[in-house]
C-alpha cells in the first residue's frame, strides 16, 4: 500500500492511501475510531464528497472513503463490449479486496447514487463481509428502470444520454467537463458544495479517462448489472438496510423507495430527509445522525 501525502484540509487527521488490488488501486482515505464503515461517492464525484459526515463520525467510526473504480484517482477498469469491468459487481470485488487489504474482514456501508448501487451488490455478492448497509437517494437499478415514467426519463435524462454507444457522450461531455459537471449538478445551485470539494470534483472530472469510465458505469447499469439482478431471482438482501432519499428529488417524487426496497431486501427502514439529491453535502447533520444511530446497533461479532 502505497502512503499518500494528504494534500487538503476537508480530512483533518486522515491518512491517505493508494490500496492495490489485482484489479487496479483503489484511492481511499482513512481515518477515525472504531468499527470500520466504508463510504462511497456517487456520479460524478469522488470521496470528497463525505467530509462533511465524515468529519461528523468520526469519533465513533473508523472510516474508508474510497474513490470508486473508474472515478477519482481510482484505478480505470478495461473497456470491454460487455461493460463488465464497470459492472457493479467488479466494482464491489475490487472494493472488498481493497477493504482486506487495509485490515478489516467485516465493515458496514454508507453509499450515495452511484456507490449505492456497488453497495448493494456487495451485501448481495459478499453478505460475509458487509454487516449493514445505508443507501443514500436510490431505488434498485432494475426496479428504477421498469418503472421509468415521463418525469422521471425527464429529470434523469443523464440516465438515457450516458448509455448511448461510445464515443458520443464522451465525446460532447469533454468538449465542456465544467460545464457538463456544473449543469448535470447544479440544480439545486452550487453552493451546497464546499468550494474545496466542488475544486476536486472538477479536476476529476476534466480527465477524459473518467468521463469514459463513468459513462460505462451507466451502460454497465443498464446491460450486464440488469443481468446480474435477474440471475439473482427471488434472492434477497439479508442485512439491515437504511434508505434515506432527498424530500425534495427526482427519487422522491417518482417512486415508492421503501417498498421498492422490500422486493429486493429483508430487513428494510427509511425516510426522506430535508434535500434534494446530495443529502451528505445538503444536509449533513441529518445523516451523520441516522448512520450514528443506524450503525451503532450493529453486531460487531
Amino acid at each position: 500500500m502505497r502512503e499518500l501525502e494528504p494534500t487538503d484540509d476537508l480530512f483533518p487527521g486522515f491518512r491517505l492511501a493508494d490500496v492495490p488490488t489485482t484489479s487496479g488501486s483503489i484511492r481511499a482515505r482513512v481515518g477515525g475510531e472504531g468499527p470500520p464503515l466504508l463510504l462511497l461517492h456517487g456520479y460524478p464525484q469522488t470521496h470528497h464528497l463525505w467530509h462533511k459526515v465524515a468529519n461528523r463520525l468520526v469519533e465513533r467510526f473508523t472510516l474508508v472513503c474510497a474513490d470508486l473504480p473508474g472515478y477519482g484517482a481510482s484505478y480505470r477498469p478495461p473497456v470491454t463490449p460487455d461493460h463488465e469491468g464497470h459492472s457493479k459487481r467488479a466494482m464491489a470485488t475490487a472494493l472488498v479486496e481493497a477493504m482486506r487489504r487495509l485490515g478489516y474482514e467485516r465493515w458496514m456501508v454508507g453509499a450515495h447514487d452511484r456507490g449505492a448501487r456497488v453497495a448493494h451488490r456487495m451485501a448481495l455478492d459478499h453478505g460475509d463481509r458487509v454487516i449493514r448497509f445505508a443507501l443514500l437517494d436510490i431505488a434498485p437499478t432494475r426496479e428504477m428502470y421498469r418503472h421509468t415514467t415521463e418525469a422521471f426519463a425527464r429529470a434523469y435524462w443523464h440516465w438515457f444520454f450516458l448509455i448511448q454507444p461510445a464515443p458520443l457522450p464522451e465525446t460532447m461531455i469533454a468538449a465542456d467537463p465544467d460545464g457538463f459537471w456544473r449543469t448535470k449538478c447544479g440544480e439545486r445551485g452550487l453552493d451546497i458544495f464546499d468550494s474545496r470539494a466542488l475544486d476536486a470534483y472538477l479536476e476529476a472530472f476534466r480527465d477524459p479517462a473518467v468521463i469514459a469510465a463513468s459513462c460505462e458505469d451507466y451502460r454497465a447499469a443498464a446491460t450486464i448489472d440488469l443481468r446480474h439482478d435477474d440471475e439473482d431471482g427471488g434472492r434477497k438482501v439479508t442485512q439491515p438496510l437504511l434508505a434515506l432519499w432527498g424530500e425534495f428529488g427526482v427519487v422522491e417524487r417518482c417512486f415508492d423507495v421503501l417498498a421498492l426496497w422490500r422486493e429486493r431486501a429483508e430487513d428494510v427502514r427509511g425516510r426522506p430527509v430535508p434535500a434534494g439529491h446530495y443529502l451528505a453535502e445538503e444536509c449533513p447533520d441529518d445523516v451523520a445522525a441516522a448512520f450514528a444511530d443506524f450503525f451503532a446497533s450493529s453486531d460487531q461479532a
